[in-house]
C-alpha cells in the first residue's frame, strides 16, 4: 500500500488542488472537468466547499486524492471525492472517507451526505461499505428546442431573490429534502442572473439565456405536482423555442414527475442522494 498523509486542503496551493481535480476527473462519467483556474474559486463556492474542512492525501508533496467538504447545518456534505489514476486502489480514498466520518462524529454532527452517480459502481461500493444508504434518486432532464407543451393557465408570481431563498429555507424546514446545490445557500452565492416564479405549492428557479433555459431548482411541496406543471407550462410559453436543461439534481417527488408528465426526457445517467447517520 502506498504511503501518504492527510492534510487540510487549504494548506496546498489552489493551482495544485485545481490540477489534481482536473486529472482525477479527466475520465468522469459525464465528461472531463475542464474549468480554468480563474473560475476555480467560483466552482468551490457553488459547491459550498470549506477548504479548511476538506482534506487531501499527499505522497511527499504530490496530491494523490482529495475529499472536499461542505458544511450544511447539522450535517456535512462530501461535495466530491477523487483519486488520481495512479492512486486508485492505493487506499487513499477509503482513508479520506474514514477520516471524514471520524472527524464529523467528533464534531457532534448528526449525519453525512453525498451524491454519487448510480453508474459509478466503484464509488457506490465504497460508500455503502462505510454505512451510506440511498435516500432518493436525482435525475437530469431535457426538453428539445421548440417542443410544444400544453397552454399555460394562471400566470405565475415573479418573486425577488430574497423571497425565493426564504421559500426554499421554509420548504426545507417543513421537511423537503433538497440537494445542497438547489438550496438557498448555494443559489444565494450564484453569479447567474436567475429569476424565480411561484405558484401555489411550487417554486421554479431558472436562467433563460440566448441558447437555452437552465432549470436550477424546481420544488413542489404537494405530491400531485400540479403547481409545478403550471410553472413549467408558463416557462414554455415565455420561451417557446429554447431547449431546457435540468442538472442531475432533480428529485422525482419534488418536481421531476411534473417534468416527465409534460414530455421532458429523463437522462439515462442519474445520481443517488446518500446519507450516513453518525453516532
Amino acid at each position: 500500500m502506498s504511503v501518504f498523509r492527510l492534510e487540510a486542503a487549504n494548506v496546498v496551493p489552489p493551482a495544485q488542488l485545481h490540477a489534481a481535480f482536473g486529472t482525477a476527473f479527466a475520465d468522469y462519467l459525464i465528461g472531463p472537468f475542464s474549468q480554468p483556474l480563474a473560475l476555480w474559486p467560483s466552482f468551490l463556492a457553488r459547491q459550498a466547499v470549506s477548504l479548511s474542512r476538506s482534506r487531501v492525501a499527499l505522497r511527499g508533496s504530490e496530491i494523490v486524492a482529495f475529499a472536499l467538504v461542505a458544511p450544511r447545518g447539522p450535517r456535512w456534505r462530501l461535495a466530491t471525492m477523487g483519486a488520481l489514476p495512479q492512486a486508485r486502489g492505493s487506499g487513499a480514498a477509503p482513508a479520506l472517507l474514514d477520516e471524514l466520518i471520524a472527524r464529523a462524529s467528533a464534531h457532534g454532527l448528526a449525519e453525512l451526505e453525498l451524491e454519487v452517480f448510480a453508474q459509478n459502481e466503484r464509488a457506490l461500493r465504497l460508500y455503502r461499505s462505510r454505512g451510506f444508504a440511498e435516500l432518493m434518486p436525482l435525475h437530469g432532464y431535457s426538453l428539445a428546442a421548440g417542443a410544444a407543451l400544453p397552454a399555460a393557465g394562471q400566470p405565475p408570481q415573479d418573486v425577488g431573490r430574497e423571497a425565493a431563498l426564504g421559500w426554499l429555507d421554509a420548504a426545507e424546514a417543513a421537511g423537503c429534502v433538497l440537494p445542497l446545490q438547489v438550496s438557498a445557500p448555494v443559489l444565494a452565492s450564484s453569479q447567474l442572473p436567475w429569476q424565480a416564479w411561484q405558484q401555489d405549492s411550487a417554486q421554479l428557479v431558472f436562467v433563460a439565456q440566448d441558447d437555452d433555459v437552465q432549470i436550477l431548482s424546481l420544488v413542489d411541496r404537494q405530491p400531485a405536482q400540479q403547481a409545478a406543471r403550471a410553472l413549467l407550462q408558463s416557462l414554455r410559453a415565455a420561451h417557446p423555442a429554447l431547449p431546457w436543461r435540468v442538472p442531475y439534481l432533480q428529485a422525482p417527488q419534488l418536481g421531476g414527475d411534473a417534468l416527465l408528465a409534460l414530455g421532458c426526457r429523463r437522462e439515462p445517467l442519474h445520481q443517488y442522494l446518500m446519507r450516513r447517520p453518525l453516532p
